[in-house]
C-alpha cells in the first residue's frame, strides 16, 4: 500500500447481513471509500448502502482495495473467500476477518496470508446489530501490531472499544470466552427466573430491578432488547454453532477437561433457554 493508502485505506465488504450492514455504512460515513460485492444482488436494494461502490467479483473488490473487511458466518465460508481473494490483493493490503470463528482457523488464514504478502487480522466483534447500528462493539483483534494500527481508523467506525489481544487467533479466543460467558450467565438468568416465578413475584419488575442492581449483567440487558420472542429462536440457533466452536477451540488448546465441560454445558444450556427466558418477561 501507499504511504497515503495506509492513512486512508480503500475498504472492500463483505457480509452484509445484520451487523456487517450497519458496519459497512459507518465506515463509508467516517469517509472512508467503501466497495462492496454480495453473492445475492437484492441485497443491494437497501437505501443505506448507496454510498457504497458495488463490485461485480469478490476477485473484483480484492483487486481494487486496500483492506478487505468479512463478515460471514462460517470458517469455511471465510476460507474460501480468502483462497479466490488473497491471490489478487496488493502486497501489503489486509484480510480482516470480522466473523466468530476457530484460533486455529485464524492462524491458518495468516499463513494463507503470508504466501501472498496479505497481512491478516482476526477482528470479531460483539454487541450485536444494536451496538453495531450505534458504532459501540466491541472489536477483538488478533494479529500483527502494525497491521492493526493500520486498520484501527476503519475499526474506529463502528467501535467503542478496540482491544488487541495477541497474535493471529488471539481475538477468536476472546470472542468465544465473551460468547461462552454471556451464555453461562443467561443460563443462570434462566434459573433465577424461574424460582422467582414460582414465589410468584412479578416478573418485569424484577428483572427491571436487577439490571439496576448490583446482578446487573449484559446478558440481562440483552433480554427484551435484542433478544425478543421474535428472534429467541433464530438466536438460539447461532449460539449453538458459537458453543460448537468453542468445544472445538478449546479441544485444539487441550484446556482443562472438567472446566471445559462445565462451560460447554452451561453455555448450551443458556442458548437452548432463550425462547423460554425472554418468555418469562412477559
Amino acid at each position: 500500500m501507499t504511504a497515503h493508502s495506509i492513512d486512508r485505506p480503500t475498504v472492500g465488504f463483505i457480509g452484509l447481513g445484520d451487523q456487517g450492514l450497519p458496519m459497512a455504512e459507518a465506515i463509508a460515513e467516517a469517509g472512508f471509500a467503501v466497495h462492496a460485492w454480495a453473492r445475492r444482488p437484492e441485497v443491494f436494494r437497501d437505501p443505506r448502502l448507496g454510498a457504497l461502490s458495488r463490485q461485480a467479483t469478490a476477485t473484483g473488490l480484492a483487486a481494487a482495495v486496500d483492506l478487505v473487511a468479512v463478515c460471514v458466518s462460517t470458517d469455511e465460508g471465510v476460507l474460501d473467500l480468502a483462497a479466490s481473494m488473497m491471490p489478487v490483493m496488493r502486497r501489503g493490503a489486509i484480510f480482516v476477518n470480522h466473523g466468530t470463528g476457530t484460533p486455529a482457523n485464524a492462524i491458518a488464514l495468516a499463513a494463507l496470508g503470508a504466501q501472498h504478502g496479505v497481512r491478516v487480522i482476526d477482528a470479531p466483534v460483539s454487541g450485536g446489530r444494536p451496538a453495531a447500528e450505534a458504532r459501540s462493539l466491541t472489536t477483538l483483534v488478533g494479529g500483527e501490531e502494525s497491521a492493526i494500527r493500520a486498520a484501527s481508523p476503519v475499526f474506529e467506525s463502528f467501535s467503542a472499544r478496540i482491544v488487541h489481544l495477541g497474535p493471529a487467533g488471539a481475538g477468536q479466543r476472546a470472542k468465544l470466552f465473551n460468547n461462552a460467558l454471556m451464555l453461562m450467565n443467561m443460563h443462570a438468568i434462566a434459573d433465577i427466573l424461574t424460582l422467582a416465578k414460582d414465589t410468584g413475584i412479578d416478573i418485569p419488575a424484577l428483572a427491571d430491578a436487577l439490571r439496576s442492581g448490583s446482578a446487573a449483567s449484559r446478558a440481562l440487558e440483552l433480554l427484551g432488547t435484542m433478544i425478543r420472542p421474535e428472534t429467541a429462536d433464530h438466536l438460539s440457533e447461532v449460539c449453538l454453532l458459537d458453543m460448537e466452536i468453542f468445544a472445538a477451540a478449546m479441544g485444539d488448546a487441550h484446556a482443562h477437561p472438567d472446566t471445559t465441560e462445565r462451560v460447554i454445558a452451561g453455555g448450551i444450556a443458556g442458548a437452548e433457554g432463550l425462547a423460554a427466558t425472554v418468555r418469562l418477561l412477559g
